[in-house]
């Protein structure tokens, strides 16, 4: 008679093999992250946009909401931040700052939580694209674009006193020399006179690979 011990063995032997796990190929990449680009169609010439909507989601959907809903179209780059008039700030930012609308500026949306560059890893490098704001978690529909490198405005900057930074979440790809020459507008301190106006904004289809 078999004893239990030799039937649960015959039971193990007959099993088949489990095949060896896969392994990760060497210098696989990361998955791509997913953007969306935008078209800006400005009195001044075009710009478009890439936002990084795998990075910074909640500040993409915030923008995205007020592009689907065509507050952009009729909206105004209001700001320009130059190194010669922003004689009470220690230090000194180069941005163009744009946003709704004017005419439906009560169709501002609530505040966003601030996604902090330390956490998205986006940097206020030439041509990012961030969110305007007073203090932390306050930001709405204006953005501005960066003219040059200003690592000032990322987590632990200085430029804003409480020190995190402004929400960046994506960057220009095309039309740098349309951001710098709506910065050199006319302007009165700050303010341009008149703005430029944002006549067209558009979600742009994704460019295709190869």
């Amino acid at each position: 008679m078999k004893t239990l011990a030799s039937v649960c063995l015959a039971l193990l032997l007959a099993l088949p093999a489990a095949a060896p796990a896969a392994a990760p190929k060497k210098g696989a990449a990361p998955p791509p992250s997913k953007t969306v680009r935008v078209l800006l169609q400005t009195e001044k010439g075009a710009i478009e946009l890439e936002l990084d909507e795998a990075r910074a989601p909640k500040t993409v959907a915030n923008f995205l909401k007020y592009l689907d809903a065509g507050l952009y179209e009729g909206g105004v780059f209001h700001r320009t931040v130059k190194p010669d008039n922003q004689p009470n700030s220690a230090v000194k930012i180069e941005v163009i700052q744009g946003g709704i609308n004017p005419a439906r500026q009560a169709e501002d949306g609530a505040p966003i939580a601030l996604e902090r560059t330390n956490v998205t890893g986006l940097k206020h490098v030439d041509g990012a694209v961030s969110m305007a704001r007073d203090t932390p978690d306050t930001a709405t529909s204006d953005f501005f674009i960066c003219v040059g490198d200003q690592p000032e405005l990322d987590h632990g900057g200085k430029r804003n006193p409480d020190g995190q930074g402004f929400g960046a979440f994506g960057r220009v790809v095309k039309g740098m020399d349309v951001v710098r020459a709506i910065q050199q507008a006319p302007s009165r301190e700050q303010k341009l006179t008149p703005p430029v106006k944002i006549l067209k904004a558009t979600r742009q289809a994704p460019p295709r690979k190869g």
